[in-house]
């Protein structure tokens, strides 16, 4: 029997995995034998309990049978089976309607001498007791609330919490009792008791700071209810906005010196989240963090290493104090603790230690999960951006990361770091190619594979020798999976089109995959081929080195529109909107291990979806551009509006997002009234039909740009929001048949340059600007007085002319004196325009500015715009 029972915990098997709910509820008669089996009874109820939280759902009549049945139960005392039948109640309550059959029971057991009942028992009464039969059981529920038992006490405050979310104005007839439990010696009574009060106030500003005050004056027991209480406090200081001067602000920095270890880390935890908060105000807390580091429990030592892993990604300052005993963390047996003390480390390390971290990290790594390595990788992306001289020893250290096991998060976060660096860091460049050279000579991920082979086309011509690099490009060719030969057939196809010395060599090496065995391999092999052959830059610049600028899902659709829709005109590539560029990502909390969320279509497309379906829009065309919201009312306002700029081939629409915060009004056939200037025309308004309170609403005006000056592309437009206005009831909603015009003054919109341009990337900036050719080029000097700085004329250029910043020509070294800014964008109409700026920095910062354009009118317009 012993062996048996060994192997069975062995096996692991669910003993209640194949119930059946039928034959459960037939086993449920045994509740009506005489006399009860209490453990045989004990037994069904577990498995009623185990089908209800698997999902099984039983119907309103299995329900109330076995709620009649359960009533026989109660005429035996067996405090097992009495508690599984209060369990059971408590999870079939929203299951029948008729509930109420058991309340005499429950109330009985709840005033009876077995205060091993009672608790229980109390819990159970509250979960089958609605609104209509609270007031029933109201005199109780006091009595349970001031009790001596503890237990019993402490069952009726929790209930009363729930019970408050149905039946708050009941409850709140039990504050009294509430605070009078504040006042018991038991630990658990009080911290109910303080939470129950906390929520019948915590709508009243005036009350909740009342109580606070109280309690920070009287002093609290209960370790648990200090916690409750600093949180309370710390919620308080934020919606005051008040600083450290406050009375709050002292009782929690006091309670840095209670003598429980949770209270002292819940006050660090509250000061720490703090917004705004100064290093000053940080340092008592940091400094009691510092000392949880040498706690023997793990669980304080991980709470303190955690927290201040939070504060070093704002004030890494304030932890360099504790690097000493971070660094004594770094071996410590638990390794989710090890892992924080490294990332925290890296944070607020000098630049001098980075070595030491380094190789301590080294002999670390192999100890943790790969969960853990990735955290690290990404602290050491951090630190590389943080000191840029340290990039050939950090990249020396991923080298040998790369080359350790691991999975594939861990080993995609080293080359995506490795990458950065490569970007960020002209001189390590080679070096870091070398190390993905060899790194996907055994990679057996496809995914980075492919990832690596395309950053070697695109970096790998530009380096001093370019060569070196097609051995281990066409070595993938020849071993590796068809996604990686053809990512390789187009990493050799770059670097034909870019070294004319190795073109002979790269078309022979073609001319080989060209009779691959899978179609995609073989098609780009055929194509690149007979592209290079042509010898024409031209063609090597839009087809090989640049690509595609459109978005592909728009290409799609259009081509779809364009199958279904024939016409004797030719499908023109210019109709198709652009592919957006996102903005520059901050760095992101290397902690979190949220997963990025996926976008299924960009902010332009459904833009552009909505605007189609309004018939007065549907006439102009593709949608060219749409701009971010500009506030044009204050948020306290009564009415508050935001405009979006729509910019198609000849016109702009202009999107007004309007909000009613009134909410004795409603407003009717809303409309923004723009006065037109410099050429510009008002041809269409939309108005929005209601505005409701709190309710947004959408109205449009569409203008027509200048035919006479194309030039003019830039004005301001006075808006003035019309309307009518029916008073309301706020409180039945109910509206009044008249109403009133009215009308609201808001800012002007300003159309600018960059609501004409759209961004486009080109990753090879000088076969773009061969390709456009001189045609259209026009050049000029500009004097940017205003201006003090490289990195401020940078940034000022870029916004002000819409256009992208290419091959990292926005990052500027330091202590540079003259820069060279690469611009890249497509006119409105899809005509291409780059951009040469040649910076010089002497009492101010001189521009020489070249322009080369596929139109002369957008040539003109870019040039015109900085003057």
């Amino acid at each position: 029997m012993r062996r048996d029972k060994k192997d069975e915990e062995a096996s692991g098997n669910n003993p209640f995995a194949s119930i059946d709910r039928a034959a459960v509820l037939q086993e449920a008669r045994v509740f009506h034998q005489t006399p009860i089996n209490p453990r045989r009874c004990c037994d069904i109820l577990t498995k009623i309990i185990y089908l209800i939280n698997q999902g099984e759902h039983f119907t309103t009549n299995e329900a109330t049978d076995t709620f009649f049945a359960m009533t026989k139960l109660f005429q035996n005392s067996d405090v097992v089976m009495r508690r599984m039948c209060y369990l059971t109640i408590k999870e079939m309550a929203t299951m029948t309607e008729n509930a109420f059959i058991v309340t005499q029971s429950l109330t009985k057991d709840m005033n009876g001498r077995e205060d091993i009942f009672r608790a229980a028992a109390v819990r159970a009464l509250c979960t089958i007791t609605d609104v209509s039969t609270l007031q029933g059981i109201e005199r109780y529920m006091k009595q349970a609330i001031v009790d001596k038992v503890n237990s019993v006490s402490s069952a009726a405050l929790v209930s009363a919490l729930h019970l408050a979310r149905k039946a708050p104005d009941v409850v709140k007839r039990w504050v009294n009792e509430a605070q009078e439990a504040c006042s018991s010696d038991n630990v658990m009574v009080q911290y109910h008791a303080l939470g129950l009060l906390y929520y019948l106030r915590k709508n009243d500003r005036l009350g909740t700071s009342k109580m606070v005050t109280k309690f920070m004056k009287g002093g609290l027991k209960s370790p648990f209810a200090y916690c409750m209480l600093i949180r309370i406090a710390s919620k308080l200081l934020e919606e005051d906005d008040a600083g450290h001067d406050s009375p709050l602000f002292d009782f929690i920095e006091s309670c840095l010196r209670n003598k429980h270890e949770i209270v002292i880390y819940e006050a660090a935890s509250a000061i720490v989240n703090m917004p705004n908060c100064t290093a000053r105000e940080l340092a008592p807390a940091v400094s009691v963090l510092q000392l949880f580091l040498s706690s023997p429990k793990a669980s304080f030592r991980y709470a303190g290493v955690r927290t201040l892993n939070k504060v070093a990604m704002k004030h890494p300052s304030a932890v360099t104090a504790c690097n000493l005993d971070l660094e004594n963390l770094i071996t410590d047996v638990n390794r989710s603790i090890a892992t924080l003390a490294i990332t925290t480390l890296l944070k607020t390390g000098s630049e001098s230690s980075v070595d030491r971290l380094m190789k301590q990290i080294t002999s670390f790594m192999s100890e943790i999960s790969d969960e853990f390595k990735v955290v690290v990788v990404q602290a050491i992306s951090a630190l590389c951006q943080k000191y840029p001289r340290k990039h050939a020893v950090m990249m020396n250290y991923l080298s040998s990361m790369l080359r350790d096991e691991g999975g594939f998060e861990y080993k995609k976060s080293i080359v995506e770091c490795i990458i950065a660096i490569i970007e960020e860091s002209p001189d390590s460049k080679e070096s870091g190619l070398e190390h993905l050279c060899e790194f996907i000579e055994d990679c057996e991920h496809t995914v980075l594979a492919t990832k690596i082979i395309s950053l070697l086309g695109r970096e790998g011509p530009k380096t001093a020798n370019p060569s070196k690099y097609i051995r281990f490009i066409y070595n993938r060719v020849i071993l590796e999976n068809e996604a990686v030969r053809a990512a390789a057939v187009a990493a050799l196809a770059k670097f034909g089109a870019h070294c004319d010395d190795l073109l002979p060599s790269i078309l022979t090496l073609l001319s080989r995959s060209m009779l691959d065995e899978d179609d995609e391999v073989r098609d780009r092999a055929t194509f690149f081929h007979h592209v290079l052959e042509q010898k024409q830059k031209s063609l090597n610049s839009a087809y090989i080195l640049n690509g595609l600028t459109v978005s592909i899902p728009a290409l799609e659709r259009c081509l779809y529109q364009y199958t279904r829709e024939p016409s004797e005109e030719p499908f023109n590539m210019k109709s198709v909107p652009l592919k957006t560029i996102a903005p520059e990502r901050k760095p992101e909390n290397i902690i979190s291990s949220k997963p990025k969320e996926k976008t299924a279509a960009s902010r332009q497309e459904i833009y552009a979806e909505q605007l189609s379906r309004i018939k007065e829009f549907a006439v102009l065309g593709s949608l060219f551009k749409s701009s971010q919201p500009v506030e044009l009312t204050e948020s306290e306002t009564e009415y508050v509006v935001s405009c979006v700029k729509h910019t198609f081939g000849k016109h702009i629409v202009f999107q007004f997002d309007c909000t009613n915060t009134l909410n004795d009004q409603v407003l009717e056939s809303v409309t923004v009234q723009m006065e037109p200037s410099d050429g510009f025309e008002v041809i269409a308004y939309v108005p929005c039909p209601s505005l409701a309170y709190n309710v947004p609403g959408v109205t449009y005006t569409c203008v027509a740009m200048p035919d006479e000056d194309p030039t003019e592309v830039t004005t301001a437009l006075s808006c003035v929001m019309k309307f009518t206005i029916k008073d309301c009831d706020p409180n039945t909603g109910e509206t009044d048949e008249e109403g009133y015009d009215d009308e609201y003054l808001l800012e002007d919109v300003e159309v600018i340059v960059a609501d004409h341009v759209q961004k486009v990337l080109k990753p090879n900036f000088g076969a773009s600007w061969d390709e456009v050719g001189d045609e259209n080029e026009l050049e000029d000097t500009y004097a940017l007085s205003t201006m003090n700085t490289l990195e401020e004329a940078v940034q000022n250029i870029i916004k002000h002319l819409g256009m992208q910043a290419c091959e990292r020509s926005d990052k500027i070294q330091e202590g540079k004196s003259s820069h060279t800014l690469y611009l890249a964008g497509v006119y409105r109409g899809g005509h291409e325009v780059l951009g040469r700026a040649k910076l010089i920095l002497k009492d101010g910062v001189t521009m020489q500015l070249t322009v080369r354009s596929t139109d002369s009118t957008a040539a003109e317009v870019i040039t015109s715009a900085v003057a």
